[in-house]
């Protein structure tokens, strides 16, 4: 059975050479990310709008507004995050379908 993407999301929390954000603010993002996600069921197969899944990565060339979290396949780009920032990206745009445009740095058309 072929599971449904309703979003892939792409969070830089990790990066080697620390030119986007300083410190422990992208890990703990990761792990609000996570906590969000799991919390409001958007890992669960069954659902029908599908999931929503999840890559920590190093960089995504966003550098002067990280940590970023770029989301698949609306192109939204989110900066500039802070942990408190998650929870409101996640049920807002990824539940609610509207983009907080406050916080938008960049949009992709895939």
């Amino acid at each position: 059975m072929t599971q449904t993407v309703q979003h892939h999301l792409f969070l830089c929390a990790t990066p080697t050479k620390a030119l986007c954000h300083q410190g422990p603010v992208g890990a703990q993002c990761w792990e609000q990310l996570k906590k969000s996600i799991k919390a409001a069921g958007l890992e669960d197969p069954a659902r029908k709008e599908g999931v929503v899944l999840r890559t920590k990565a190093d960089c995504l060339r966003l550098c002067s507004d990280g940590p970023v979290l770029l989301i698949w396949p609306s192109g939204h780009v989110y900066g500039s995050l802070l942990p408190e920032r998650i929870e409101r990206i996640v049920q807002q745009h990824l539940i609610a379908g509207e983009p907080i445009t406050e916080w938008l740095i960049k949009q992709f058309s895939f």
